[in-house]
């Protein structure tokens, strides 16, 4: 990895601590003590700072053990200046608030990011390769992602980094995804058995993130690709039969299926999702090449997932 004696400190602010924003931020605190004078701080509403809901106050609590400078804004109601002002107090700015409310929220952070002035942004595009996906796809919000690539790539005063993902690992097998039909044992393969899907753990994402955050040379203007695990919907089936030790029946829920479906209930969202995924571009690429095989960091491949959170159930 990067010379641990030479990392420039950086002041870091990372938007939000949910179920990625949580990963990234306690990885930051610990890859911070390698470059001596960092910070991290993390953005979120006065409410949640100040919460009585106990568990939300236990995550607070362990941020704030860890280090962690709580600062309060709000992504959804401030103005673009307002969180400009926020934003230019730091060096580095991570989003992981994911589309907090709907397809305006990038843009916005990223024209606040810019307004700033701030040296380094990472945008909220954890997950797929939307160039590769292009325009007018099944899933309309990606085209706000395209958006926020054009403004970044329009300016050269902040550098940016794009950090992809693919899907996240446990999604693929979330029922309400439909790919996995635990009460039938059936994979429901989408476009074809041969389709290929890139995972990724958000754990995995926190300690890859953090490390590139950090990493020296540092990475500018450049899109890093991870992946814990890439495979087709062929091998997911195969995968459940060895963790769960029962045959499961593959189907196939064409590229013209699911866009009948879709039509039938345009406003669905995991119906856009498995569309897209359908298609096959930009939502996998190979394991090998990624920042995490090039610098030989283990990752969590679908199989592990699939033995220590199905195999109990």
């Amino acid at each position: 990895m990067s010379d641990i004696k030479s990392l420039p400190p950086q002041s870091i602010l990372v938007l939000g601590a949910g179920e990625l924003g949580f990963p990234v931020l306690r990885n930051l605190a610990e890859v911070a003590k390698r470059a001596p004078g960092s910070t991290v701080s993390v953005l979120l509403r006065a409410s949640t700072i100040h919460t009585s809901d106990t568990g939300k106050k236990s995550e607070i609590d362990e941020l704030r053990g860890l280090g962690i400078q709580m600062v309060a804004a709000d992504l959804v109601n401030d103005t673009v200046d307002q969180l400009a002002a926020v934003f230019s107090r730091f060096d580095t700015v991570v989003g992981c608030a994911g589309m907090v409310a709907g397809p305006e929220t990038p843009m916005k952070l990223a024209t606040a990011a810019l307004k700033s002035g701030i040296k380094r942004y990472f945008p909220w595009q954890f997950g797929v390769d939307f160039e590769v996906i292009g325009r007018d796809s099944p899933q309309d919000l990606f085209d706000a992602q395209l958006d926020v690539r054009e403004l970044l790539r329009s300016q050269d005063k902040t550098e940016w980094v794009i950090i992809s993902t693919g899907m996240f690992t446990s999604f693929l097998f979330e029922p309400v995804f439909g790919v996995v039909d635990f009460a039938h044992d059936t994979v429901n393969a989408l476009g074809s058995p041969e389709t290929s899907v890139t995972l990724t753990t958000p754990d995995d994402i926190g300690v890859l993130t953090a490390e590139i955050v950090f990493f020296e040379p540092r990475f500018r203007n450049e899109i890093i690709y991870l992946s814990g695990d890439t495979l087709t919907y062929g091998e997911v089936a195969g995968i459940l039969e060895r963790v769960l030790g029962r045959p499961f029946t593959q189907n196939v829920w064409t590229l013209p299926h699911l866009m009948d479906e879709l039509a039938k209930d345009p406003t669905h969202h995991i119906k856009k999702y498995r569309a897209v995924f359908a298609q096959g571009r930009g939502v996998a690429w190979p394991k090998a090449g990624t920042f995490n095989a090039t610098h030989s960091i283990p990752v969590i491949t679908a199989e592990a997932w699939a033995r220590e959170h199905l195999a109990s159930k």
